[in-house]
């Protein structure tokens, strides 16, 4: 698996120019997804609803997010990722504007759904197309490069709700991120003259079923995709709710809260410098152990210190320990069914944010019924438990490969 050729491959220098628009569509993509967290608690009292009704402008993105990889892949598949995910960039500016202008939480529901319908199509396909263009030797560490516009991104959106709704107010975060995604969707269509792109296999079925069923019939692939859903619901479900437990449990203010969750990049940033001799020390099912354990570290932090630095110290660890553990998953991903990698990819990531979004919404419970500190600590207990599952399966999956 490790080497097998993809067509279309080019020399590492012709790919780095436009490695970095598409992280730059990361940014803007992944700053959608945490711009709302640390204004749960001013969207509840602005609309007087309670933090489970708020958090539905978290869980609306995401559950678009999710169910448009379905359409998202196979369509990649046919026309092309670049140009798909290209107009998709540029379309993302539409949601965010109607979430800037809503007169009510329902209308901002709606436009942070259509915000995640089009976002969809943006880092999914961004890694298939580097799958397609990269070999597999170098795509870890290419991967790696590339997430630093979705690290930056989740770091930043928290920060700059945080801020703006300090400042400005709310609603200025949002026709900041309108901006941003037409500046980057216009510097990604000029370029769609000279982007290579995979075409398809002659009489490949790329049809919404037949890709998908190619996918799903891979067992490796259901057991990747199985593994990416609960650490979704795991980790960013508890995620989101970093901001709002900080404020209430710590006094601090909002963008306080956003600059301390924002502080996941610096770990996230710590893996992608130390990348390449993390794989090579420890090799997959290693990082995907102490990424468990890392993370059950961080949450253990957030729920048992009384001070808050402490906290600032476990978003670093649990930025740190969840790239450990999702790198894993994600270059898995890549090449999990390559005939379809696009529709491979975009599933990865449907289940990972459809995660998200259950987790999202049980963790509201939890912290409406029972207390947000509980959150973690259902973290500290699963997360160790599903990263040695994993890591036990990558062990089972290479003695069956040895024994073929």
């Amino acid at each position: 698996m490790a080497t097998e050729a993809t067509t279309s491959q080019q020399p590492q220098s012709s790919t780095q120019g436009v490695i970095f628009l598409l992280a730059l569509a990361a940014f803007a993509s992944s700053s959608a997804f945490r711009v709302c967290d640390p204004l749960l608690p001013l969207l509840a009292r602005e609309f007087a609803v309670g933090l489970t009704e708020s958090s539905y402008v978290v869980t609306s993105f995401s559950v678009a997010y999710g169910v448009l990889q379905f359409f998202y892949g196979p369509l990649a598949d046919r026309y092309g990722k670049f140009r798909t995910l290209s107009y998709a960039t540029l379309g993302c500016a539409v949601g965010s504007l109607i979430v800037a202008t809503a007169p009510s939480l329902q209308i901002m529901v709606f436009g942070r759904f259509l915000a995640g319908a089009t976002a969809a199509g943006i880092v999914p396909l961004s890694m298939a197309w580097i799958g397609d263009h990269v070999p597999y030797e170098r795509r870890q560490a290419t991967l790696a490069q590339f997430i630093t516009g979705t690290i930056f991104g989740v770091s930043l959106g928290q920060l700059m709700g945080g801020v703006f709704a300090d400042t400005l107010g709310w609603r200025a975060a949002f026709y900041a991120l309108a901006a941003t995604y037409v500046t980057v969707g216009l510097l990604l269509l000029s370029k769609l003259k000279t982007v290579p792109e995979k075409k398809p296999v002659p009489g490949q079925d790329t049809s919404l079923l037949g890709s998908i069923k190619q996918v799903l019939a891979v067992r490796w692939a259901r057991v990747i995709l199985l593994t990416v859903f609960t650490e979704g619901a795991l980790v960013f479900g508890s995620l989101a709710f970093v901001p709002s437990y900080l404020q209430d449990h710590h006094g601090v203010s909002p963008s306080t809260a956003g600059i301390i969750g924002g502080m996941f990049a610096i770990g996230a940033l710590i893996y992608v410098f130390q990348s390449n001799s993390l794989v090579q020390r420890l090799g997959e099912r290693k990082m995907a152990q102490w990424g468990g354990f890392v993370m059950a570290i961080a949450y253990t932090c957030y729920w048992a210190s009384s001070f808050w630095p402490f906290a600032a110290l476990a978003s670093v660890l649990l930025g740190f320990g969840f790239y450990l553990l999702h790198a894993v998953l994600q270059t898995n991903a890549t090449q999990m069914a390559p005939a379809v990698r696009g529709t491979a990819v975009s599933l990865f990531a449907s289940f990972l944010f459809m995660g998200q979004s259950i987790g999202v919404s049980l963790n509201a419970w939890i912290g409406d019924s029972f207390g947000l500190v509980w959150v973690f600590v259902l973290g500290a207990a699963a997360i160790p438990a599903l990263a040695l599952l994993f890591a036990q399966a990558l062990l089972s999956r290479r003695a069956a490969a040895g024994a073929k």
